[in-house]
């Protein structure tokens, strides 16, 4: 394929044997393996999931659910406290799939059993420490207003308890991860043993990808819900979900511009394209990315000392060394590790694969 300008890349391989390690685990565990496809947005790429046997999924918002119930997928939970303001939604969907939407306040559970036209799935969201939304697990008094006034509405089905350590992305290498996970585990524990007796089909549902990448043990929970694990990306990497290889997407560049007396290379790829989200390096200070060997279709092991270093609205600089910048050309493509892939991808809203075929994605403003 001829690339003109920013173009994300996806090596299907890569991704496949991602989906095949999460898929596998969710197995040798007996759980579920309920991936959120925000990271993706796309019906393809929902395909590789659906010929690995996945029949359940997770989206960040109700337009989300609709664009892949267009798909067929007709088992979806939206991951983010229930809009009473898209209740016409909420009811066109309804109508349709299984949905499940999350509650943690009682004026949203009396909203829903006031203005529901069909019956939803609906868990109850627990704070497991990442402070953002949710319920304290041991607040069973409040805990039990929620189950009970579910259980009161006719259009209400109680689908279980939810939780996202999304802490863990402040995780520096397995032993943090491995402390997220328990400290998540525990808070969930509470709650499977206050209700597992009431309910004995409980679902506890948990999902972060540095969690569900680099933990085996799962006990009590009946689902997982990673997302970034299909592509990973520098964020992953940094915290010790992934290895290199994992990370499956790259945005490829164009040069526009040589500054060799200051060993920097400027690029048509900036905020816009991968986000401005950064990580501190070690070694570079701020990084928005990694620059990789070009091998053909795909890309193999980064290049040391080649980094973007900065980022405006549409150029990108890369700093790196006299001999890398020798190789260069206004006009060449440079291949980037983004340091977070479902901004990127969001952002660029179409994909190629590696071999160039065309990988369309959720639309903008999509309305349904």
């Amino acid at each position: 394929m001829q690339i003109k300008t920013p173009t994300l890349l996806v090596d299907k391989k890569r991704c496949l044997k991602n989906i095949q390690l999460m898929w596998d685990k969710a197995h040798q565990n007996q759980i579920e393996l309920r991936p959120h496809f925000k990271t993706h947005q796309s019906h393809q790429v929902g395909q590789w999931f659906r010929d690995f046997g996945v029949k359940k999924i997770t989206v960040s918002s109700l337009p989300m659910a609709a664009y892949f119930a267009e798909d067929g997928w007709n088992d979806i939970t939206v991951a983010f406290p229930a809009n009473i303001l898209e209740i016409d939604l909420i009811n066109h969907l309804a109508a349709k799939i299984k949905l499940n939407l999350l509650v943690q306040s009682l004026e949203t559970l009396a909203f829903l059993k006031k203005n529901l036209t069909s019956p939803i799935g609906v868990f109850v969201k627990i704070d497991l420490g990442t402070k953002r939304t949710g319920i304290e697990a041991n607040n069973f008094e409040f805990l039990d207003a929620l189950t009970k006034g579910i259980e009161a509405s006719k259009q209400l089905v109680f689908s279980g308890f939810l939780g996202h350590a999304g802490h863990s992305y402040a995780a520096r290498g397995l032993e943090e991860i491995r402390a997220v996970h328990y400290e998540a585990m525990e808070k969930m524990r509470l709650v499977y043993d206050y209700y597992h007796n009431t309910y004995p089909n409980l679902s506890i549902s948990i999902g972060d990808t540095p969690t569900c990448s680099q933990m085996n043990d799962f006990e009590f929970v009946t689902e997982i819900r990673p997302g970034n694990f299909v592509f990973y990306d520098l964020m992953q990497l940094q915290i010790g979900a992934c290895s290199v290889q994992q990370i499956a997407v790259a945005l490829a560049c164009p040069i526009v511009a040589l500054h060799p007396e200051r060993n920097e290379i400027i690029i048509h790829g900036g905020g816009v394209h991968f986000s401005k989200e950064v990580y501190l390096d070690n070694n570079y200070g701020s990084c928005y990315g990694w620059i990789v060997e070009d091998d053909g279709n795909s890309w193999s092991t980064p290049i040391s000392g080649t980094y973007v270093s900065k980022l405006s609205q549409e150029h990108g600089t890369i700093s790196c060394s006299d001999a890398f910048i020798k190789q260069c050309a206004v006009g060449q493509i440079v291949k980037i590790l983004p340091v977070h892939a479902c901004m990127t991808a969001n952002l660029m809203k179409q994909m190629f694969t590696t071999d160039g075929s065309l990988m369309k994605m959720m639309p903008f403003n999509q309305s349904y």
